[in-house]
């Protein structure tokens, strides 16, 4: 076993029968994460608000323009900190923080408040709104809510209904007709929308949501060759464009089909190649929102290079230099999710738990 000590507790890498090693968490991680999720949840200021007014009566403040999710600095970020706290309760329900969790969600998803945020992305002016990084982790909240077998669990998910219809809906209108793909580095990136949306759709069976993100999928990123990775990072990325593409395209095709596919979309990989792609983006200012997004980066390169590497035959010598740089970058981003500045803390954790409990 491999085993490294971060400031956040304890990193496990262990080694699988395909030497493909998981990332696996820890219920002292688990405490700590949640100790931070809870501390932001419901803090409303300061705050980033992303919508577009329609006139003066709707300068208001964020928990009355969408109840549920007007903390940690903006609505995706509390959404996915929603996530994250019913992610750790379901994994460890006697986390010492379990009965604050559980007050927590209570808070914020009841039926009046999801009523409110439905209401306020009917709004024309709100049709963009959170499209697609909000809508893709509303998804993953509302999924782990309908797979969790817990009596305030499932009347969450109840109250989530208005608008988890209204967003699916979103996705079936929006993406076939979006002509081109966002390859970008941070919220706007079509990849990340399609990918939690995807799993959304297997998970509740959802054929008709399913048929759509697969076919659209396809139609952007099935002829992509040699991607210029090494242009990789831009300075604020929180995704690599290319990492998030494949962890997408890996879900849709047949394991040879996707390594064949792999092979012509990243053709230095198996020499290391490129380097930039493979080694830890640097992070030199925790309190710049901007440059923090790096350690997210970090984060969600991780998650990818991991699922891409199982993904891969037991013996494809691409995926033992994926897991390998996977761990790199664990090892660099997990020590600071705890930096002590808001920038970060109000939403890398959220990151760290879903790179943790990708086994789950």
């Amino acid at each position: 076993m491999f085993s490294a000590i971060f400031g956040c507790g304890i990193l496990f890498l262990m080694p699988s029968q395909n030497e493909k090693s998981a990332l696996n968490i820890t219920q002292e991680q688990a405490s700590k994460f949640a100790t931070l999720a809870l501390k932001n949840i419901h803090r409303e200021y300061p705050n980033k608000p992303n919508n577009v007014l329609a006139g003066p009566e709707e300068v208001l403040p964020p928990s009355k323009l969408y109840p549920a999710f007007y903390g940690s600095f903006d609505w995706h970020s509390s959404v996915h900190g929603h996530w994250m706290l019913v992610r750790l309760l379901k994994k460890f329900p006697q986390l010492a923080q379990a009965e604050n969790i559980r007050t927590a969600l209570a808070k914020s998803l009841t039926a009046e408040n999801l009523r409110g945020e439905a209401e306020f992305f009917k709004k024309p002016e709100s049709k963009s709104f959170e499209r697609p990084y909000g809508w893709s982790w509303f998804l993953k909240l509302a999924l782990e809510l309908h797979t969790w077998e817990d009596t305030q669990g499932k009347a969450w998910a109840r109250n989530l209904k208005p608008l988890e219809d209204l967003i699916v809906m979103r996705y079936m209108e929006f993406f076939p007709r979006q002509t081109y793909p966002i390859r970008s580095g941070v919220h706007s990136n079509t990849a990340f929308g399609l990918t939690f949306a995807l799993d959304y759709a297997r998970g509740m069976k959802n054929r008709e949501l399913e048929e759509v993100l697969v076919a659209v999928a396809k139609t952007y990123y099935l002829k992509d060759k040699a991607i210029p990775a090494q242009w990789e990072p831009d300075g604020a990325d929180f995704f690599s464009p290319s990492l998030m593409e494949a962890d997408l395209m890996r879900r849709i095709l047949p394991p040879e089909e996707f390594a064949t596919w792999l092979g012509a979309y990243y053709p230095g990989l198996q020499k290391g190649e490129p380097a930039t792609l493979l080694q830890p983006a640097k992070v030199s200012d925790r309190s710049d929102p901007q440059i923090v997004h790096l350690d997210g980066l970090n984060l969600s390169r991780a998650w990818c290079m991991a699922s891409i590497s199982k993904a891969l035959p037991a013996a494809d010598p691409r995926g033992k230099i994926l897991m390998e740089s996977a761990r790199l970058h664990a090892g660099s981003a997990l020590e600071h999710v705890s930096s002590g500045d808001y920038a970060g803390e109000h939403w890398l954790a959220s990151f760290a738990v879903y790179l943790l409990t990708l086994q789950e």
